[in-house]
């Protein structure tokens, strides 16, 4: 009977000990599987964020591409086209979009029914406009969305003389450019006959004329002084573009700044001078390099009279010597859309006399920002490559020739290359 309690005993144990052993089993099998939940709910997690993050990348890269799709598009299409007068003309965009022309009177009404003349601009148009209306074509996408409004402007065809020579630039600029100010003090102007009285200045700060008072006072040599830097001149060397069948010519494809300020300079006159190039520095990617030219500024000397600086470069009328300097036949005018990507000439005094040297224009912009940069172009001539190493200050206005019309003039070189430089179109130099 003993025996049999103490049996009954150790198997209550044994099957207590069992309970325990299936209690921790299972308490381990559901800490394991709380943990296998927690790592599936993580890993769940994770997968969400994973595929939240892939959209928001798709969702960026689409309107980072959509908007730059857009930007392209719309700068495809130029904001201003220019047409010449009872001349065929074709039109090339190649974008996706319908537009409709609308004809302005003087009083701003189309005397064009509305939908009359829609134009597709992914195709070839070719069209004839008269000289005595003015145009606008409202771009539309799928022909209904408004997208981009284009003026057009009718132009009259002409011929100009391209001439590439080095020509001497001294102006003088309307007022007094302020280029530094000393102590805060305001302009100086004829000061020491007031004797150290007060002077009232009018000062032109952008468009606004403001009427400033200054006290002059005395320096160390007993003069009075404002106490600021000015300049009312300028000089320098550039390259004539062309010059018209009225004697008129354009230089520079740029305007003459300031070099210290680099404002566009107020013109009051100016005179262009026969100049020799004396010297070249050689451009290197990094470094451009310059003409040096020798300019005596002596009445027998003198070329004509620069009346206009603007973005655009320097225009003025040529007198007897500078017309006698035109050794190239007339061209006519090649409007931007008619420009290609390829071969051209730019024409340059490099070493001693005009001369034609072979370029690639590697991009056009119909609707640049900058008017300076409408042409991008590559000096491939190796004999130029040679003299200058590409596009060299003191080049600026060299006119550049495609398919027989003069296209535009050299503007600027591409620093970080001295090969490469940008162009304005002769059309936007026309229009000043």
């Amino acid at each position: 009977m003993r025996k049999c309690v103490i049996f009954m005993w150790k198997k209550t144990i044994q099957n207590e000990n069992i309970k325990q052993e299936n209690l921790s089993l299972r308490e381990q099998a559901g800490a394991d599987m709380m943990v296998l939940l927690e790592n599936w709910r993580k890993h769940k997690r994770r997968r969400r964020a994973c595929r939240y993050g892939l959209c928001g990348i798709l969702v960026c890269a689409s309107l980072v591409l959509g908007g730059l799709s857009y930007y392209n598009l719309y700068n495809r299409i130029p904001s201003v086209l220019r047409i010449k007068a009872d001349t065929e003309q074709t039109i090339d965009l190649g974008v996706p979009l319908t537009g409709e022309m609308v004809a302005v009177s003087g009083q701003e009404e189309s005397n064009i029914p509305a939908g009359a003349v829609n134009i597709d601009l992914s195709r070839q148009v070719t069209m004839t406009m008269s000289s005595d209306q003015s145009y606008q074509m409202n771009v539309k996408i799928f022909g209904i969305l408004p997208f981009k409004q284009v003026g057009i402007q009718v132009i009259k065809d002409q011929e100009l003389t391209p001439v590439g020579a080095p020509i001497g630039i001294y102006v003088k600029a309307e007022g007094l450019l302020v280029v530094d100010i000393i102590g805060g003090e305001p302009m100086n102007f004829r000061v020491e006959a007031c004797a150290g009285r007060e002077v009232t200045l009018q000062i032109k700060r952008g468009d606004d004329i403001l009427d400033v008072k200054a006290q002059p006072v005395q320096n160390s040599d007993q003069k009075y002084k404002l106490g600021i830097w000015i300049r009312d001149n300028a000089q320098g060397v550039g390259t004539m573009t062309y010059i018209d069948a009225d004697g008129n010519f354009g230089a520079l494809g740029h305007g003459i700044n300031d070099v210290d300020t680099s404002t566009l300079m107020n013109l009051d006159d100016g005179t262009l001078y026969q100049t020799e190039i004396i010297a070249i520095k050689k451009g290197r990617d990094g470094e451009p390099g310059e003409m040096t030219g020798m300019i005596v500024y002596s009445q027998e000397r003198i070329l004509g009279d620069i009346y206009y600086n603007g973005k655009e470069g320097i225009f003025g009328h040529c007198n007897e010597k500078a017309l006698a300097m035109c050794t190239e036949e007339a061209l006519p005018i090649g409007l931007k859309q008619d420009i290609e990507k390829g071969p051209a000439q730019i024409l340059c005094t490099v070493d001693g006399a005009p001369k034609y040297y072979n370029v690639e224009i590697t991009a056009v912009h119909l609707d640049h920002d900058n008017v300076n940069r409408g042409i991008e172009l590559e000096v491939t001539d190796p004999e130029l490559l040679a003299l200058t190493g590409g596009i060299i200050q003191g080049m600026s206005g060299a006119p550049i020739i495609q398919n027989h019309h003069l296209i535009g003039a050299v503007t600027h070189v591409l620093v970080q290359d001295a090969s490469r430089g940008y162009g304005i179109f002769i059309e936007n130099m026309l229009e000043h």
